[in-house]
């Protein structure tokens, strides 16, 4: 607007300048400023208006302004005008004498109307806009939120199908992005040790109800039998002396699943000492002196180490082991009980010489009621089957383990003793092995 009034008041001063004549002067401004529409302008010298056009009042203040290139605004009814005054000087004012340099002032105004219709329709227009852009944002935001979410829809329409009967169920890792991939893969190892953990719980849970049911239909068997008829008080005897029998095999087992169960809660060792293997060995050999004899064993203790843990826990598990060792040796071989350093800590390892043991067992002879004899029982042994389980879980709560190798008809049981080791001096004995629990395979 500014350029726009400037430019018009050039356009004047050089018809002012250009016409002597005021008749001829308001006939070229009226011809040159005809097709200008909006634009009002006023020429006068003095008190006396020279040429007029558009009849609008032009207030005080823009006169008295007097600077050409700061437009003034102001309203005039229902019009916003936009004006400036300015001074001309020429030497060819109308009625003077020519060459002498006069002036007269030069106002001139531009209706703006077409500036606030031009604003409201853009205001209008950018509402539009906006209004569209944000349903189109809003659109565009859910469908990204949605499909960026399908993944996760898919895992939690997988997880809605795991039940106690289908475990097998699996988060699709390959289907997902990559910022999802490793949320799936933790969640598939979680469902992976679910299935595992209850079908060993299935396992249990029918294992000893085999177990159990075999004593208690004896018991029932035997008792019914008694009552069918009167008998001798020997007879009776006999009886209760086989069911004590039975009762204690109960016994033991419940006791030892009570241990068990103990141990999947986490235990605390009853009491730490320093406990020397080699010696706990011996002890143990006296009482399995007899047990060899029949079988014809050679007992055999190489290397001395002491460990700390809790001394009857220690005995326990290689009772354990000793004993299975002694029942599934060969008749005239060797049973060889080995205490060695391993790395920051001390094995100690039972080897015997007998039926090699399939590779697929190997992994669960350490789980309870598992045995290699798919018949569930030992003509040599009345084990539940919990020995090498009750072994194992002794070993973890001294914060070791227990493992086993068997290859060319040798068998080999490591009992993994973690911390300091303290060795003592070498010592070699075929004096055979007391016991407080049996471990069949």
């Amino acid at each position: 607007d500014r350029d726009y009034l400037l430019d018009k008041v050039q356009l004047i001063e050089k018809i002012v300048d250009e016409t002597p004549e005021p008749a001829e002067l308001a006939a070229k401004l009226d011809e040159s400023l005809n097709s200008h529409q909006g634009l009002f302008i006023s020429i006068t010298r003095g008190d006396v208006q020279l040429f007029g056009k558009g009849g609008i009042t032009f207030p005080v203040e823009l006169a008295a302004q007097n600077a050409a290139d700061q437009p003034m605004d102001w309203t005039d009814g229902e019009r916003q005008l936009r004006g400036m005054s300015t001074e001309i000087s020429t030497t060819q004012l109308p009625g003077r004498v020519t060459g002498a340099v006069q002036s007269m002032r030069l106002t001139l105004a531009l209706d703006t109307q077409h500036h606030t219709h031009f604003m409201q329709m853009l205001r209008q227009q950018l509402a539009v806009y906006v209004v569209l852009a944000t349903l189109l944002s809003g659109l565009l935001g859910w469908w990204a939120a949605r499909s960026g979410l399908a993944p996760l829809r898919t895992m939690k329409e997988r997880a809605l199908k795991v039940t106690a009967h289908k475990l097998d169920e699996r988060m699709p890792i390959d289907a997902v992005p990559v910022e999802m991939a490793e949320l799936a893969h933790s969640l598939n190892a979680m469902l992976e040790r679910l299935q595992q953990d209850f079908a060993k719980l299935m396992e249990f849970s029918s294992d000893i109800a085999h177990e159990l049911r075999t004593p208690i239909s004896n018991l029932l068997t035997q008792t019914q039998v008694s009552l069918s008829q009167h008998r001798d008080p020997e007879t009776y005897r006999d009886i209760l002396a086989s069911n004590a029998e039975e009762f204690q095999r109960l016994a033991r087992m419940v006791s030892d699943m009570l241990f068990l169960a103990k141990t999947d809660h986490g235990i605390q060792l009853p009491n730490r000492e320093d406990v020397a293997l080699e010696d706990e060995v011996m002890s143990l050999l006296d009482f399995y002196d007899a047990v060899a004899e029949d079988k014809q064993l050679r007992l055999q203790v190489v290397g001395a180490g002491i460990v700390v843990g809790d001394r009857l826990m220690i005995r326990r598990a290689i009772s354990n082991l000793l004993s299975n060792a002694l029942r599934h040796a060969h008749p005239r071989t060797e049973v060889t009980l080995t205490v060695e350093p391993q790395g920051d800590g001390t094995n100690l390892c039972v080897t015997n010489t007998g039926d090699p043991v399939d590779a697929v067992d190997l992994p669960r002879l350490f789980d309870r009621f598992y045995r290699v004899d798919k018949a569930r029982a030992h003509p040599s042994s009345d084990g539940a089957g919990l020995g090498l389980a009750i072994t194992k879980a002794i070993m973890l709560a001294h914060g070791g383990g227990a493992y086993v190798s068997s290859a060319a008809g040798t068998t080999r049981f490591c009992l993994q003793f973690p911390g300091p080791r303290i060795l003592r001096s070498l010592r070699v004995t075929s004096n055979p092995p007391q016991t407080t629990a049996n471990a069949p395979y």
